[in-house]
């Protein structure tokens, strides 16, 4: 489904991802993982065309993402990305930040689109916020809500950005169970997170990410109980320290 061919990104001289190959097909979840700094938010925002790139290329089913294409806004639609700092309007309400795109830039009925985003509101357990503002819900509330407005734009590939970063630790997990089963619906989607567990459970695959470059990837399996590279084996060995840490407190 996603292609990503010798992608290159710098800013100014400071190379931010270097020759970066990576393909994704239908149904499969990818996470990236890597320490702060190595590329993993650049890459999703270069796969939606919010960043230039510098050199290789991004195609959706075969057609090149490329902020210069005509149809750049068409293929934007096709890729849903939700943010780690949510991104709502506050002073729409939930349900009109919802239905904005799909009725401003999709053109579709108001009955319709509101039909279904009212049913994902249930589905994420938010139906009786519809008629809410953002300033009135929870973080983990608004993250669900950007979810929801993801989805209500029928996109093929769903990036989510650190989703869970800003939020207190017990709104986390209503987040990752929406993602978990966002997963088990058989939606494409490319997740980059800290959330060690969590990419465990939801990963068919996992790709380190360290100065830019893939250094490994595998499945959940192969790269946390048995990683091959030294950077790789350093990486998860600060965040088990971490965890037994918060554990032992």
């Amino acid at each position: 489904m996603l292609s990503i061919e010798h992608l290159k990104k710098s800013y100014d001289d400071n190379l931010i991802l270097d020759d970066i190959d990576l393909e994704v097909h239908q149904g499969e979840v990818i996470v990236l993982v890597g320490p702060s700094g190595c590329g993993k938010s650049t890459m999703l925002r270069c796969i939606n065309a919010l960043e230039p790139i510098q050199g290789g290329e991004i195609k959706l089913n075969g057609e090149k993402i490329d902020p210069k294409n005509k149809n750049i806004a068409e293929l934007r639609q096709k890729i849903g990305m939700v943010f780690q700092s949510y991104e709502l309007f506050p002073h729409l309400t939930v349900l009109d930040n919802i239905l904005l795109a799909p009725m401003k830039v999709q053109k579709r009925k108001k009955e319709e689109a509101e039909k279904e985003a009212m049913a994902l509101l249930e589905r994420v357990g938010l139906a009786e916020k519809a008629k809410s503002y953002p300033r009135q819900l929870s973080g983990g509330q608004k993250q669900r809500v950007a979810i929801v407005r993801a989805l209500c734009m029928h996109p093929e590939i769903l990036l989510f950005d650190e989703v869970t970063a800003a939020l207190d630790p017990e709104m986390v997990r209503e987040v990752l169970d929406v993602m978990l089963d966002l997963a088990s619906q058989g939606r494409t989607m490319m997740i980059v997170t800290h959330e060690m567990q969590f990419a465990k459970a939801v990963a068919d695959r996992v790709i380190f990410l360290n100065g830019g470059k893939i250094v490994e990837e595998g499945t959940p399996e192969e790269f946390f109980e048995h990683p091959k590279t030294d950077r790789a084996k350093q990486f998860l060995n600060t965040f088990e320290f971490h965890e037994a840490k918060t554990h032992v407190k």
